[in-house]
């Protein structure tokens, strides 16, 4: 079964064209990933956040940041075929806190990494990121699922690096749950700084849409709505990258 999306809404793509971000309500998102599969599984999927291992490797404050991680592979438009486990690396220059190592983190349960919701995601990002790169021949797939926790002692830092570009060609972020959650604001800059534009995923299926060699993205602390009640901020965060 193909992917393709023959004619990609033209909101978003001149808006990345242009602009080089878009934000995406869920009204528009949660359509546009059921044209590329089925949501089958998607109460399931939302629970899998519940299983999230901690991120070893933010020091003092890993306690409050969970995440899974699984890398694939897709030819444009077509394929795209889950990848051994691996870790994931990025350059000083795009993560200033833990560039230049490799960072293992707990794969993506099977189940999930297969499943019917996350293939639909992944068939409309290959797609519509395609589409808006149609000269690349292969793409390098890396997928997160992330849970940022907040506590009434310590707000939640879904970007502790700060606005920063990924090192890759596009990013999606896309909401799947929130819970007594205040804040979390989407910041877009320039790369000298001069904010862009700025947006709240509030709802599920809520997502943003970035061109990262043009744009910088950052995620403001969250705080608990209620102090002493749980506190979470679950997203999934999938990137592209062409393969030299």
């Amino acid at each position: 079964m193909q992917n393709r999306i023959a004619s990609p809404v033209p909101a978003l793509f001149d808006a990345l064209t242009r602009d080089g971000f878009s934000f995406v309500i869920a009204d528009v998102m949660r359509p546009l990933l059921q044209s590329s599969g089925e949501l089958s599984d998607w109460d399931a999927f939302v629970e899998s956040w519940n299983h999230l291992g901690p991120d070893p490797y933010l020091a003092a404050t890993g306690r409050l940041r969970r995440r899974r991680h699984a890398s694939y592979t897709a030819t444009p438009h077509a394929g795209i075929e889950l990848m051994a486990h691996q870790p994931h690396y990025q350059a000083l220059q795009y993560n200033r806190l833990q560039g230049d190592i490799e960072r293992w983190f707990e794969p993506i349960e099977t189940q999930v990494a297969n499943g019917a919701s996350l293939r639909a995601v992944l068939g409309f990002c290959n797609g519509f990121f395609s589409s808006l790169a149609p000269a690349v021949a292969r793409w390098h797939v890396e997928v997160h699922q992330f849970r940022i926790e907040a506590s009434s002692d310590a707000a939640g830092e879904p970007t502790p690096e700060g606005s920063h570009r990924d090192g890759v060609d596009f990013v999606l972020v896309l909401l799947i749950d929130r819970q007594n959650i205040a804040s979390g604001t989407t910041t877009i800059h320039t790369p000298d700084g001069q904010l862009l534009g700025d947006f709240t995923l509030t709802h599920a299926f809520d997502a943003a849409l970035i061109h990262d060699p043009r744009v910088f993205h950052g995620v403001t602390p969250v705080t608990p709505l209620v102090p002493g009640q749980p506190a979470h901020r679950d997203v999934l965060v999938v990137t592209f990258r062409a393969k030299a």
